[in-house]
């Protein structure tokens, strides 16, 4: 009797935390469902007006002499095994003479030094920085000591670059890049093209789910921002600022040679988020050369999802925790909608949590119930209509996911896009965790440091990604 009276009232306790988590959960799926159905309705608008789709280059760009000297930027901390490719990879592709690769390096790192030495040879437009502090430092850091090598350069030969390319040391460039942002900073004092994250066969669930999130947001959020007229964060990769706007946020930060925010984990995000503030122009730009590829930077994301979960909850302690702290909320309705985009990933990692409380909730009222108890939940309309939007909602969502992803990498993976989401969510929900947990001690006074991305399943390794995990 007793224990029957216990059974009862664990299952009472549960169906009341089952009501309310639904509750809970269903209203902010719902809201998050509505915000995304109206970035949806804005991309459907463009393409239905024909200014959604992608643009294609005028035959012979790629090889188009730059109007003005352009500066690439690279930070390397321990990127021996791939910086190498990478240089090799940009001075093959781009055809132009007018640009010099600068690489931010460290003393304490012979091999990264080695290595690019060794790529660049006696070629005239490398540039290789070596900081006399031991790394790693912060990623913004280095880049301050490559900027600041890069003013020296100009006042010792008498000529200042036109423009700044900003790329990671593990990128695979467009052959069109450099002309296609030469050409788009006539106009625009910002360029940010797309970023195409590279599928590996040996990580189809982690490396995966990245692919399916870029090609969404760089085909359809993105576009969108840049039709709404609003601020458009800077990716890292990829994106290029006019030299005088560049120098304008360094003045903005109290000095020449520190544009970047040294104490921030997304510098690049934010960097991108000062050009409108400074009453620059910025732009996103899809375009397609002869051969129908997207102008975009390929790039290697984590491979394992402990990686993973440490590169997005840099992201999310970056741009949703510092950004508050350090952007605050700009005027304007495009502005701030956008902001509370960017600035949601915390509160979707605490309704993704609760929505998967209610898988073992719902599961242990089933083993409940096989005990002949009553597991049963009342439910008011209300909340049987909210359980159906949400369940509209997700379908929507992943006919979305499979479009797009579809489109830049086929059908297979575009399906496989679906049962992703779950791995994407987990990811998410563990990355919100320790995002929020750095936050409280960098508040407590810990400084931020470099978390570098590892590369497993870069074509420069030249082995497996599962012999490197060993």
């Amino acid at each position: 009797m007793l224990g029957t009276l216990a059974l009862e009232y664990a299952v009472a306790c549960l169906r009341a935390m089952e009501h309310e988590l639904l509750l809970f959960a269903a209203f902010w799926f719902i809201l998050g469902a509505l915000d995304d159905f109206g970035v949806d309705l804005c991309w459907i608008w463009l393409r239905l007006t024909g200014r959604g789709g992608d643009g294609r280059l005028a035959p012979g760009l790629a090889a188009r002499p730059l109007a003005g000297r352009t500066a690439v930027l690279i930070a390397a901390w321990r990127e021996g095994a791939v910086i190498g490719h990478t240089i090799g990879h940009a001075l093959s592709a781009w055809r132009q003479e007018g640009f010099t690769l600068y690489l931010g390096c460290y003393c304490n790192d012979p091999e990264t030094i080695a290595a690019a030495m060794a790529a660049a040879g006696a070629d005239p437009r490398v540039r290789v920085v070596i900081s006399e502090s031991p790394g790693p430092t912060t990623k913004a850091d280095c880049l301050n000591r490559v900027y600041a090598a890069l003013c020296q350069d100009e006042e010792r030969y008498g000529r200042r670059y036109g423009s700044v390319v900003i790329h990671d040391s593990e990128d695979m460039v467009h052959p069109a890049e450099l002309a296609v942002i030469d050409m788009a900073l006539e106009e625009a004092d910002f360029v940010q093209l797309p970023v195409c994250p590279e599928p590996q066969p040996d990580s189809p669930w982690v490396a995966g789910h990245y692919a399916d999130e870029f090609a969404e947001a760089h085909a359809k959020a993105m576009v969108v921002r840049d039709a709404l007229g609003a601020s458009i964060p800077a990716a890292g990769v990829g994106c290029g600022f006019s030299r005088e706007m560049i120098a304008r946020i360094a003045r903005r930060r109290g000095g020449e040679g520190r544009p970047f925010a040294a104490e921030c984990l997304t510098e690049d995000y934010e960097l991108g988020l000062l050009v409108r503030r400074e009453g620059g122009r910025s732009r996103f730009l899809r375009l397609r050369d002869e051969r129908g590829d997207l102008v975009a930077t390929r790039s290697f994301f984590p491979a394992r999802l402990e990686d993973s979960v440490r590169q997005k909850s840099r992201w999310i302690h970056g741009i949703a925790f510092q950004g508050w702290d350090r952007l605050g909320w700009s005027s304007g309705a495009a502005e701030l909608w956008m902001a509370l985009r960017d600035r949601r990933g915390p509160l979707t990692a605490i309704v993704l949590a609760c929505g998967y409380c209610l898988f073992v909730i719902e599961g242990l009222l089933a083993l409940a119930s096989l005990g002949g108890a009553s597991a049963s939940v009342a439910m008011s309309p209300l909340l049987h209509t909210m359980i159906q939007l949400c369940l509209a909602g997700f379908l929507w969502r992943a006919a979305f996911r499979v479009l797009f992803t579809t489109r830049e990498y086929g059908i297979v993976e575009g399906l496989g896009a679906v049962m992703r989401i779950p791995v994407a969510n987990f990811i998410a929900i563990f990355a919100g965790r320790r995002a929020l947990a750095s936050y409280v001690l960098s508040l407590r006074g810990l400084a931020v440091r470099w978390e570098k991305t590892e590369h497993a399943g870069h074509p420069a390794l030249g082995e497996p990604m599962g012999a490197l995990a060993r």
